[in-house]
């Protein structure tokens, strides 16, 4: 019944796209959490385990989804996205007066450090960050306004019916069959270069980055076309290296936010 009820909401909120269609899935935003957990410093891991009564970044990732069922919470869904016109960066647009992710990334980052924040405040907007950071790094998240992030563009996934902004969200990564503990540990350790190139630049220089893999993830299908093998194996390179990202990019957000 709770399921049903999500979709509904979804549906009314989203029309033309299925409840699941708008986010990672729950297995990638628990690898952003699991790997986010690794380069936590110790203050910010401290403060993290406080405020989320001792549950991890990847226990909590879904939270910000998990609430969508809940009409009470409709005025964050705008959040989980920013749609931004190819050849046009998000300085360059009027940001949405329903909000977006930068917008949210932003205010749940101001609540968080505000010290007139209580703990259920800062604990709500915690969660809700650790869910943004990594539907930054799902590039549909970054896609066009005109077709809701890919959502649009109909597709087949070993013969069944999907989107595009569902192939990157779940198909690609739950058929992998991995769990989200092994798929976190198939990464290799970082160099102090390499982790360094991650974590350089602003949310905006993150937010740029996925929009321009978000113009060659359009670019790599053609509506109605049917994927399966190929596209995964040419694909799934860029899916982990996203997932990566996000983590660690996660853990320099809060490391920054409990500095």
């Amino acid at each position: 019944m709770k399921n049903i009820v999500v979709l509904v909401l979804c549906m009314l909120m989203y029309p033309n796209t299925r409840a699941n269609d708008m986010v990672w899935s729950k297995m990638g935003h628990r690898v952003v959490g699991e790997i986010a957990e690794e380069h936590l410093n110790r203050k910010a891991k401290r403060a993290i385990e406080k405020l989320l009564d001792g549950k991890s970044l990847a226990a909590v990732s879904n939270f910000a989804d998990e609430i969508k069922a809940d009409r009470a919470f409709s005025k964050f869904s705008a959040w989980h996205y920013v749609n931004i016109p190819f050849g046009k960066t998000y300085d360059q647009i009027e940001p949405s007066q329903y909000g977006d992710l930068v917008q949210g990334v932003n205010t749940c980052i101001q609540i968080i450090q505000d010290k007139n924040s209580g703990k259920e405040d800062k604990a709500f907007y915690l969660k809700f960050l650790i869910h943004l950071i990594g539907d930054l790094h799902q590039p549909m998240h970054v896609g066009r306004f005109e077709d809701k992030g890919g959502n649009d563009i109909q597709l087949q996934w070993f013969g069944d019916g999907t989107n595009l902004h569902r192939v990157w969200d779940s198909n690609m990564i739950e058929d992998n069959g991995m769990s989200f503990t092994e798929l976190a540990m198939e990464y290799p350790k970082l160099s102090k270069e390499g982790l360094n190139n991650l974590q350089n630049g602003t949310l905006l220089d993150w937010v740029e980055e996925s929009h321009q893999l978000a113009t060659k993830v359009y670019a790599s299908v053609e509506t109605g076309e049917k994927l399966g093998y190929r596209y995964s194996y040419d694909w799934w390179t860029t899916v982990t290296s996203q997932l990566q990202k996000g983590g660690v990019r996660l853990a320099t957000v809060l490391n920054d936010v409990f500095k």
